[in-house]
């Protein structure tokens, strides 16, 4: 398939046309003509440089490989692999002219050319090995004694410094890409493990921040997952994301009755966060900005004595909702009603309150869900003053009603200015004709 007007272009028959009118068409035909029958007629040297027109198809291998490792799930591993193809081919092609040199000198006829096997395979390891030790200067070849074994050697061992430059830049290169993915995926510790150093920080934080960094790259979590997507289109983005993440949010109880459209909307709000062992979420007391949804790992409930535990909460579960929406009645207020701490690492969705009020004022059966667990649990807390929400639920009905009476008036009132204006130009028309007839 080829691009036309940003869509592919599938059509085998268009396909064929736009190949056939290419450059690339005429290059093709000559590397796949069997020039090799030229062999057969008696005036023509039986040569292997009567196969040279399938070099043509260099280019061609250069784009298929520069096509694959675009696709390839481990574009680091294939440019190793392509790179240890590209040594061995060069250590063939210098094979191959070594055998060719032996033969035009002589085979056999002294110790640096080939010797005069009658084996064909052991003539070609015979070359391989002797162009594998020039071209990686590892020595121990015989000393020419011709010049043209002289030249043969010097353009070897330069070739060989060429070849091991590039060698180290693709290595590097390489190293580099690896390197720099991982600081995409991955925050870099070293930077915060200086800072406590020379701050003068007990070993034991470096050892949790070191250890912490170590789950991360371990278990493959990426905290750091919205730079990685915030170049794609936003619905691109929404879709990668809900492919990541909607499972995760089925498991969670509060999101099984909700519309695909409302998760797909929350899904590319939430932020991954992991939390060590002994660390604590949130604690009693605090001001709310956010809520978690427990994706992995078990979290405690803690007492205000902060050992005794209350509860444990697990995969599925959620907290930390009713510091965010507004409940009527909770005399909590924003603060946070409970001490949560990590058993071992958890790895938690958290929901910021701005991005979970425009998520519920798109979705207002979302949000009378929310409110209603709220209220459940805040009523199971004993933090629930049952007075005040009946106060708070009449003066929003009282509000309701003042607000449909004004609007009934306000309706009354437009009708009657109507009335007026009506009965002015009405007037208006009138003193125009009483003026006209006395004119």
């Amino acid at each position: 398939a080829f691009p036309e007007d940003g869509m592919l272009v599938w059509d085998r028959g268009r396909i064929r046309q736009r190949y056939l009118h290419s450059r690339a068409f005429p290059q093709d035909v000559a590397a796949v003509l069997p020039t090799e029958l030229l062999s057969l007629c008696p005036a023509a040297p039986a040569v292997p440089l009567l196969r040279a027109n399938r070099c043509l198809w260099v280019p061609r291998l250069s784009e298929a490989f520069d096509r694959r490792e675009t696709r390839t799930g481990h574009p680091n591993a294939f440019r190793v692999a392509k790179l240890m193809l590209y040594v061995f081919a060069a250590i063939h092609c210098y094979g191959c002219l070594y055998f060719a040199l032996s033969a035009q000198l002589g085979l056999g006829t002294d110790a640096w050319v080939c010797p005069n096997f009658t084996r064909p395979l052991r003539q070609y390891l015979h070359s391989f090995y002797f162009a594998t030790l020039v071209l990686a200067t590892v020595g121990d070849t015989p000393e020419p004694r011709r010049e043209e074994e002289f030249l043969f050697i010097t353009a070897g061992f330069l070739l060989a410094v060429v070849g091991f430059a590039t060698i180290t830049g693709s290595i590097s290169s390489v190293i580099s890409n690896i390197d720099a993915a991982d600081t995409t995926f991955y925050p870099n510790p070293e930077p915060v493990r200086q800072y406590l150093r020379a701050q003068g920080v007990r070993r034991g934080l470096e050892r949790r921040v070191s250890r912490w960094h170590q789950h991360l790259r371990a278990q493959r979590k990426l905290p750091a997952e919205r730079e990685v997507l915030r170049y794609l289109p936003r619905g691109l983005r929404a879709d990668v994301a809900a492919s990541v993440h909607l499972p995760a949010l089925r498991r969670v109880g509060l999101f099984q009755s909700w519309e695909r459209g409302v998760l797909q909307q929350l899904v590319l709000r939430l932020r991954p966060q992991v939390f060590g062992p002994g660390e604590f979420v949130c604690r009693r007391g605090d001001v709310g900005h956010e809520m978690y949804f427990i994706r992995e790992g078990r979290l405690a409930v803690l007492a205000d004595d902060g050992a005794t535990q209350l509860a444990v909460l697990g995969e599925g579960l959620y907290f930390g909702e009713i510091s965010l929406i507004n409940i009527k009645g909770n005399t909590a207020g924003n603060r946070r009603t409970a001490n949560i701490m990590s058993i071992g690492y958890s790895d938690l969705f958290c929901l910021a309150k701005e991005d979970l009020a425009e998520v519920l004022a798109e979705f207002p059966r979302a949000r009378a869900t929310l409110e209603a667990k709220g209220r459940q649990l805040l009523l199971r807390m004993g933090k629930l003053d049952t007075g005040a929400e009946a106060a708070a639920v009449a003066a929003e009905e009282e509000a309701e009603r003042r607000l449909q009476e004004l609007e009934v008036a306000l309706e009354g009132l437009q009708t009657r200015v109507a009335q007026l204006l009506a009965q002015l130009e009405a007037s208006a028309c009138k003193l125009g004709q009483r003026i006209q007839r006395l004119e």
